[in-house]
């Protein structure tokens, strides 16, 4: 849980400052809305979670499982708001076009990289087995 929160933190934080970097919007194609966007990071926060969760769900889950987290999130979201934008378009093409932006403009390399962040400590703190901190005088002798 922990995780698919720091990725959908990560990744707002970075398609804003990405944005704010170049001065342009992420999605570029006008008259689409903020429908794309939010069904995009919806879909991708749900697939990232249903990854992360398979993955430290064996007892020493695999580092080599952070990058299909993260290779399965940045296509997810990618898929999700093409189809999204081509349904408010109607238009493929359009579609295609913000396909391209996202991948052209980094914003799918910055859902890539908060993805395979997020999915690294994911596997980090199952891997340490990582338990509630407690006070010395709370632990058995």
């Amino acid at each position: 849980m922990l995780s698919t929160v720091s990725f959908f933190a990560l990744a707002i934080v970075g398609l804003g400052a990405l944005s704010f970097a170049t001065d342009a919007d992420i999605i570029t194609v006008p008259g689409l809305g903020q429908g794309p966007g939010i069904v995009g990071m919806a879909v991708g926060v749900a697939v990232f979670a249903g990854v992360e969760w398979a993955a430290v769900r064996i007892a020493r889950p695999l580092y080599r499982s952070v990058w299909v987290t993260a290779l399965a999130t940045a296509l997810s979201h990618l898929v999700a708001v093409a189809l999204c934008a081509l349904v408010v378009a109607g238009d493929p093409v359009t579609a295609l076009a913000v396909a391209g932006d996202l991948v052209t403009g980094g914003a799918s390399a910055v859902v890539l990289l908060a993805a395979a962040v997020a999915a690294w400590g994911g596997v980090a703190l199952r891997r340490t087995l990582a338990q509630h901190p407690t006070w010395p005088w709370e632990e058995e002798e």
